[in-house]
């Protein structure tokens, strides 16, 4: 058998159902505002903090939407609330009011209040 360095990709999947979407419907209930976020990564694009740090608000969303609790851990705490994502944004989403939301409800998480 010729060997032309190709091989299987591992599967990448997403399964929407298996995550926890806590955080998510805690931040739906407050800001309503985050199911007009269509992903387009323009806020990342006009972030400080993910200029310098693996940050990125379009991901941390969409880890929430996903119910992936320890992708949000690692980066809810990196924004600076400097509000250039929220002038960035073409759909007018309070991403400021998300992230602080956000790490409301991991504090909360961790306080075992959800």
């Amino acid at each position: 058998m010729i060997n032309f360095g190709y091989k299987i990709q591992a599967d990448r999947q997403v399964d929407y159902d298996a995550g926890n979407h806590r955080i998510f419907d805690f931040v739906r209930k407050s800001e309503p505002s985050i199911d007009w976020c269509m992903s387009c990564g323009t806020c990342a694009s006009a972030c400080t903090a993910s200029a310098s740090t693996e940050y990125s608000l379009c991901r941390l969303i969409l880890n929430a939407r996903r119910g992936m609790e320890d992708e949000i851990l690692k980066s809810v705490y990196r924004c600076r609330f400097c509000g250039k994502c929220i002038n960035a944004c073409p759909r007018g989403v309070n991403t400021r009011n998300i992230v602080y939301l956000m790490q409301l409800a991991v504090t909360k998480i961790s306080k075992h209040e959800i």
